[in-house]
């Protein structure tokens, strides 16, 4: 047991003048007997207060201790939890599968506890999140308010988005819950490597033996969510919440960034949410899933929401309910998301032009997609901060493979907030492909910066016949100044973000089978290729 003054975390906005006792490696038990090993952060003197809880498996030290301190030096409890199979917890780590029983045993224990008064809030960023919707909807009178921050209540859709696998995400997550394991000064070795095996692993196939060459081991649940892909499989029924978010009566503050890798799955709650007639609070700001600014705004907005619904601080104020950071503007309140929006296509053209009118007759523009040397991605969602966000596309633009449409300069400033879709037209030599389109903003200097993106997955087409092919991007909020320009990307993939389509039709996890094809992209009166946009100003 240690106790803290922790004066210098005042820096974080933690109020008040309560020291920390920390009491760590209790062992919560679970209905089939398991310790669930847990910390608890006491107020030194406050008695019966309110609890907040963080179940993790990322471990007990490091940001989630940093947050353990700030929350207890306000008056409250804190408790953070490591989930099953985590540092030090019993039973076997199995992805989301038994966070809804294990959080509610632990919300059972809470309520034995003398020192928690019934006032029960919930912290969680990212994998934390999911764990927080797993309970939500059962936690009852106790939950009065829950932060969930670049995470959302189901991780299917973000597994495949697009219909496709979102690679990139799920094997560096295998490897960094394997590196979990690993001793400090191995781990340092192999970051100052830039992370050899992983970038091995990811370039891998068939996809089956990735995570044996990224982690040297079998990682189960990469086996198994490259089977249990399709949309009802029955595998995920346990391992989703969405389907409850409508019955979570608990006010919920959502924080994310616009290139977070789960901006529109979190999106679908707070839409979920509004439909069942709930006010949630949302802020996006210009941030990546592990952007350091996050944390620190994630922090705030918790310690000022809960405050409020613990019932210990003033009403709601400030940037309610919604705010967006709205690149090349700043910050906007909203009343809603997404804010009334004209939206307006943006038509590809001959000659890679971007316009406003339905292009003219015009043949097709082509190019060849080649899966053993898949078009790489550049920044845009990934889970890695240093990979991810706005990144300069004049290299990636180059390529053969990527097929570029750009407008005039703008003629005045172009507002976009909300969400972003696209039709392509297109024809494939190949039954099976990927269409990746991305928005960009060029600059006075002729900077391709990356707006949004979005990539769908096609199965089956009919060879020689052009097919339409929607893409969902991810939503935005930009402001473009006059002189400037947009740019629409049309190529093949983004890999490893998405796993590479390799336009053989073969099983996802052991396709090794790699064929090149032609593409043509279509852009006249009959085939218009499109992008949505929503303009708040123009």
């Amino acid at each position: 047991m240690r106790r803290f003054g922790v004066p210098g975390l005042r820096r974080f906005g933690a109020g008040g003048p309560w020291r920390v006792r920390i009491r760590r490696d209790l062992a919560v038990r679970t209905r089939d007997g398991l310790r669930l090993r847990t910390d608890h952060y006491r107020p030194v003197g406050a008695g019966a207060a309110p609890a907040v809880l963080i179940r993790t498996p990322y471990g007990r030290g490091g940001p989630v201790r940093l947050l353990g301190l700030l929350f207890a030096r306000r008056g409250w409890h804190c408790v953070v939890q490591s989930c099953r199979g985590t540092f030090g917890s019993d039973g076997l780590f199995e992805p989301l599968l038994h966070e809804r029983a294990d959080g509610l045993d632990t919300l059972e224990w809470l309520r034995r506890q003398p020192w928690y008064d019934g006032r029960l809030g919930t912290f969680g960023i990212s994998y934390q999140g999911l764990g927080q919707w797993a309970t939500a909807a059962h936690a009852g009178d106790d939950l009065r308010a829950m932060v969930a921050v670049v995470t959302a209540a189901q991780t299917r859709d973000s597994t495949y988005a697009g219909g496709a696998f979102s690679l990139d995400t799920v094997l560096t997550w295998a490897e960094l819950m394997s590196a979990q394991q690993v001793p400090w000064l191995t781990r340092q070795r192999e970051l100052r490597r830039g992370l050899p095996r992983l970038t091995a692993g990811l370039a891998h196939l068939p996809l089956a033996e990735a995570d044996r060459v990224a982690t040297g081991v079998t990682v189960p649940f990469f086996q198994e969510w490259l089977t249990q892909h399709r949309p009802a499989a029955p595998y995920w029924l346990p391992r989703t919440f969405h389907r409850e978010v409508a019955q979570v009566r608990a006010p919920v503050s959502m924080v994310t960034g616009w290139h977070d890798i789960f901006l529109p799955a979190q999106l679908a709650d707070y839409a979920a949410l509004r439909a069942a007639g709930r006010r949630p609070r949302l802020t996006v700001g210009p941030w990546t899933h592990g952007s350091p600014g996050l944390f620190v705004t994630a922090y705030r907005e918790a310690a000022e929401f809960f405050a409020t619904y613990f019932g210990e601080g003033p009403a709601a104020s400030g940037h309610r309910p919604v705010r967006v950071h709205v690149a090349g503007a700043g910050w906007r309140d909203l009343a809603d998301w997404p804010p009334p929006a004209t939206t307006t296509g943006w038509y590809l053209w001959p000659g890679g032009r971007l316009g406003r009118a339905m292009p003219p007759r015009s043949a097709p523009d082509r190019h060849r997609y080649d899966p053993a040397a898949p078009t790489p991605a550049v920044g845009g969602p990934m889970l890695i901060a240093q990979h991810a966000g706005v990144r300069d596309n004049r290299e990636l633009e180059a390529r053969p493979d990527v097929l570029t449409y750009t407008s005039g300069p703008l003629a005045g400033p172009v507002e976009l907030i909300g969400p972003v879709t696209a039709e392509v037209y297109v024809r494939c030599t190949v039954a099976y492909f990927d269409v990746f389109v991305r928005l960009c903003r060029v600059d006075r200097r002729g900077r391709s910066w990356n707006i949004c993106d979005g990539l769908s997955r096609v199965d089956g087409a009919t060879n020689g016949e052009a097919v339409r092919v929607p893409v969902t991007l991810w939503p935005t909020a930009c402001r473009l100044s006059a002189g400037e320009r947009l740019r629409v990307q049309v190529s093949g993939g983004a890999h490893p973000r998405w796993a590479r389509n390799p336009g053989s039709g073969e099983p996802l996890g052991t396709a090794a089978r790699l064929l090149s094809s032609q593409r043509w992209i279509f852009h006249d009166p009959q085939r218009p290729s499109v992008v949505w946009l929503p303009v708040t100003q123009d």
